[in-house]
């Protein structure tokens, strides 16, 4: 979408807020031993709490209030009896809607004990976003999220999962502009409008150029015994630096 007025800019940070605000419980509740339908409920409880509807829920039927990818697992997983082991690698995705307006954002993180490299994985992703988003305004050419993901993650040792885009969102949970790459491609002529809405959500990972999808229809893993990290906000395109809905 294309913000049209204060109210949709308060609106959508209003259910960011929300969205962050159930990462940030779910993080902090997420435990070794636990399952990740038991995680996924207390998003869910959290969500319905704040007046929120999950949207993969609503969107696509998608099986869970959220999408909880453990280790090879790197977006759609599906909440289950997976329990979650000391030392792995998880990445919560929370999107909702509340009053017609969506906001999607995700996090990645190690359960101790903490193996030094998916630390800094994770901790370089969410650099890579926060570099991203810090160079958008009115004007900039929408390939330019795809040329900084890469060159961060070259320069990171790391390589980026191709085939996982960021999106426009707003009022709906995907909208134009869609497949924003997270690789630069030269013939991608569009350009970012103030007012436009859009999610920057890196992928990078320790050995896979890309994921591929599960016999569950949803879970999107990586082919080899590689980890991925994501991080994810949702941003208003303005004149000067982005409004990042989903921050707290």
């Amino acid at each position: 979408m294309t913000v049209g007025s204060q109210n949709d800019i308060d609106a959508l940070k209003e259910i960011g807020k929300i969205v962050a605000l159930t990462i940030n419980e779910m993080k902090s509740k997420a435990r070794a031993g636990m399952t990740t339908k038991e995680l996924d409920d207390i998003g869910g409880l959290f969500l319905k709490k704040h007046g929120a509807v999950p949207a993969p829920k609503t969107t696509y039927n998608f099986p869970g209030n959220t999408c909880i990818s453990i280790n090879r697992e790197a977006a759609h997983g599906i909440p289950g009896n997976r329990i979650i082991q000391p030392g792995d690698l998880v990445n919560i995705d929370v999107s909702a809607e509340l009053g017609g307006y969506y906001a999607d954002a995700g996090h990645s993180f190690p359960i101790a004990p903490y193996k030094p490299s998916l630390t800094r994985l994770c901790q370089y992703t969410h650099n890579t976003m926060m570099k991203v988003i810090s160079s958008l305004k009115h004007g900039v050419r929408l390939n330019e999220v795809g040329r900084i993901i890469e060159s961060e993650a070259k320069k990171g040792g790391y390589t980026v999962i191709k085939n996982l885009c960021s999106h426009g969102v707003g009022k709906s949970l995907h909208e134009a502009p869609t497949e924003i790459l997270p690789f630069y491609n030269k013939h991608d002529k569009r350009v970012l409008k103030e007012g436009m809405v859009i999610t920057i959500e890196p992928f990078l990972s320790t050995g896979a150029e890309y994921v591929v999808e599960q016999m569950d229809g949803w879970t999107l893993c990586v082919p080899d015994n590689s980890f991925v990290a994501q991080h994810e906000h949702t941003i208003i395109i303005t004149k000067n630096k982005p409004i990042i809905v989903t921050a707290v």
